[in-house]
């Protein structure tokens, strides 16, 4: 195991000592850290996802900000604006949140439009333009954007454009009973959720080792049959009776990039099939839209998904 893989796989012990559970979460946010991509975490209020994330920066020493989405956002609370400055009778820019590491965009569905699509360069070209400007943003860059499953009353559903832009999209439960009585015991003990140093979370790994970790994915091989088929589980996405949506070509590049990095995390130089398969799921189902009839039907994405796993022919 190399020094980069041995760092970025402690970061998971150090998370655990602030977030119980939700150990497929933090490995879902490694994987995007790794293939250079961005997360859509979805979960009911109180599951911890400001804490995860805030947990994972301060464990890979990593600049984070958390930017609270509301109807009245402006585009330049998010990426900065110019700033007269009386002293120099010029304007000057003001950087905003979204230069930073790790942006936290919280609720990212309770803004109008305008101020989500003030995301979108940055998340895809890792800079931001004001003015006719264009400055780049530190690296490594990732948007962690949440928002609740299960309230949408004065909401603004993303875009599909803007889905896609997002690399995973990972659910996070409530915990299970022994999980949730470990919260507590924590909390009776005196954990206190704005004090990670408190709590013993250390930073293991930096800039550097994760540099190095993405080189090393990079020369993850991948077969010719793998290939074929995530072309094959794509192409059935566009197939299925119940969507009306199926998933683009970027969608299967976003497949190949996250499986990648999890059989890299896995000790592997190469990807399998049930790479693939582990990664399927929160790499397409916000990529995909359900046919209005099947969800009046209460069909799920996910049983969709599911189902399209068990019948595309996995190579051997």
């Amino acid at each position: 195991m190399s020094p980069a893989a041995a760092a970025l796989l402690a970061v998971r012990g150090e998370v655990a000592k602030a977030v119980v559970g939700q150990e497929s979460t933090v490995t879902g946010l490694l994987i995007a850290l790794l293939a250079g991509g961005h997360v859509l975490l979805e979960g009911v209020p109180g599951v911890a996802k400001t804490l995860l994330v805030r947990a994972l920066s301060a464990a890979l020493s990593l600049d984070t900000k958390r930017v609270q989405f509301t109807p009245d956002l402006m585009p330049g609370d998010v990426t900065g604006s110019l700033i007269y400055d009386a002293s120099t009778s010029a304007f000057t820019f003001r950087e905003g949140p979204v230069f930073t590491n790790i942006l936290l965009a919280d609720e990212i569905n309770r803004t109008p439009p305008k101020t989500q699509a003030s995301l979108l360069e940055a998340m895809e070209e890792h800079q931001v333009s004001v003015d006719g400007v264009s400055r780049k943003l530190p690296a490594p860059f990732m948007v962690a954007a949440t928002q609740n499953p299960v309230e949408y009353e004065g909401t603004y559903p993303l875009p599909e454009a803007q889905l896609d832009r997002f690399l995973l999209k990972l659910t996070m439960d409530l915990p299970s009973r022994d999980d949730e009585i470990e919260v507590i015991r924590r909390h009776s003990l005196g954990f206190d959720p704005q004090d990670l140093h408190g709590a013993g979370v250390r930073a293991v790994a930096g800039a550097a080792e994760l540099k190095q970790a993405r080189d090393e994915v990079s020369q993850v091989s991948v077969a010719a049959e793998v290939l074929s088929y995530v072309v094959d589980l794509v192409r059935a996405t566009r197939t299925a009776p119940s969507f009306q949506l199926g998933v683009s070509p970027r969608g299967a590049t976003a497949i190949l990039k996250s499986a990648r990095a999890y059989a890299w995390l896995s000790g592997r130089g190469f990807v399998t099939p049930d790479d693939v398969k582990a990664l399927a799921l929160p790499t397409l189902r916000h990529r995909v839209a359900l046919r209005p009839e099947a969800e009046m039907d209460g069909v799920a994405v996910d049983d969709i998904l599911l189902s399209i796993l068990a019948t595309v022919p996995v190579p051997r």
